[in-house]
């Protein structure tokens, strides 16, 4: 397995991204944006050279505190589940938000059980937070 930060050249990789991976077909204008920002990081994990996982985070800022890295998503494809790469992932991007710094946080839903062990595993600290969204936000309505 190949780990990768993703960086702005990074653009053709993830619009050509097989089924599976993400939940959507990438959108070129958020994949611009996203790569373009320094405030969004995203590793990858290849196979044999194919991209099989990811884990993406977006850095928050505020006036009083160290910057922090919320984890938004990890992803692997259904293929290559249980093989450690998400795993992987997560581990090397919270390796380099803690590399500048930032502590590392990130949210997912109770009864997302595979998520749940895995991040257990790693060590997690789980917190009582509710979440809320708008605008059809989380499939909310």
């Amino acid at each position: 397995m190949e780990l990768r930060l993703l960086q702005p050249g990074d653009f053709d990789l993830l619009m050509n991204l097989c089924d599976g991976i993400f939940d959507n077909p990438a959108r070129a204008d958020q994949t611009r944006a996203f790569l373009d920002s320094p405030l969004h990081h995203m590793v990858m994990a290849f196979d044999a050279g194919l991209p099989v996982a990811f884990a993406s985070g977006t850095v928050i800022l505020h006036p009083d505190k160290a910057p922090s890295l919320f984890i938004n998503e990890v992803g692997t494809h259904h293929d290559h589940r249980r093989r450690g790469h998400g795993r992987a992932v997560t581990q090397a991007l919270i390796d380099h938000a803690r590399g500048w710094g930032a502590r590392v946080w990130l949210a997912t839903e109770p009864d997302n059980t595979a998520a749940l062990a895995l991040y257990r595993a790693m060590g997690g600290q789980e917190m009582a937070i509710a979440g809320f969204g708008w605008d059809g936000a989380f499939g909310v309505d």
